[in-house]
């Protein structure tokens, strides 16, 4: 990770000159807690005035490209932004390919992924929990990436998220993966609960990334300073925050031309 200020951080990624991308932490902003303090989630009970104030405080590190939050879904429905896409729009990944907006995703303990087309010509942002990354949203976000900016390298980054010594899953979610991929198996560990077992998020995305022919993937490699769930500090996590205080806030991550 390459520190910007309390707030936020850039990615550490060979984009091309042109593509900028940075994604939040919880510090820097107004909300109270338990979403303190730079909550940017409309969904999760925090105060509305608190959390435009800090989506304005976002805007301002994006600006001119305005940010677009979109209601996700745990789906694989991508977006091409333009200057009239509003927010609330229902998908989970954005392609950019004109300046003056941002694909941004918001996390909190669920994989946010960057994508730049080595041209330079678009970008794009993918939220991936369990359902999107088995299902495919990132798969989808490339397709709809090349649609746009033709064909060429896409280089990829992969932000914070619960970690592989953190995210509990069940059998489903190990046959889900497993059955569709037998290689997967080296991404989870066994539990010490019969039926549950330890899943790397980042490494499931980065196999699916390589499958589909990328060379470049960058940033979140399993290691403790990614996990969102270890790292109270910096980071919201719905699986460490939701049952003890009741709600968590959410961080972005986003990616614009300009």
């Amino acid at each position: 990770m390459a520190p910007d200020t309390a707030a936020r951080f850039v990615p550490d990624w060979p984009a091309p000159s042109g593509v900028r991308a940075l994604c939040t932490t919880r510090a820097g902003g107004v909300s109270a807690a338990p979403f303190d303090s730079f909550n940017l989630g409309d969904h999760v009970r925090d105060e509305p005035a608190a959390v435009a104030a800090n989506r304005e405080r976002f805007a301002a590190l994006t600006a001119p490209a305005r940010p677009v939050f979109l209601r996700q879904v745990h789906g694989t429905g991508v977006v091409r932004l333009n200057a009239e896409t509003p927010d609330g729009t229902e998908a989970d990944a954005a392609v950019v390919h004109t300046p003056g907006v941002a694909a941004t995703i918001m996390v909190a303990d669920c994989l946010p992924v960057l994508f730049a087309h080595a041209s330079g010509r678009a970008a794009a942002a993918a939220h991936a929990g369990w359902r999107g990354l088995h299902g495919g949203v990132l798969e989808a976000t490339l397709k709809s990436l090349r649609d746009v900016a033709g064909p060429g390298e896409v280089i990829a980054w992969l932000g914070p998220a619960i970690g592989p010594t953190a995210f509990e899953v069940g059998e489903e979610v190990w046959e889900a993966f497993v059955t569709a991929d037998r290689a997967a198996v080296a991404h989870f560990r066994p539990h010490a609960t019969r039926g549950k077992w330890w899943a790397d998020l980042p490494a499931l995305a980065r196999q699916r990334l390589v499958a589909a022919g990328l060379r470049s993937v960058h940033g979140n490699d399993g290691s403790a300073a990614w996990c969102t769930f270890s790292d109270d500090s910096r980071f919201f996590s719905h699986r460490r925050d939701a049952a003890r205080l009741g709600s968590t806030g959410r961080f972005a991550a986003s990616v614009w031309l300009g």
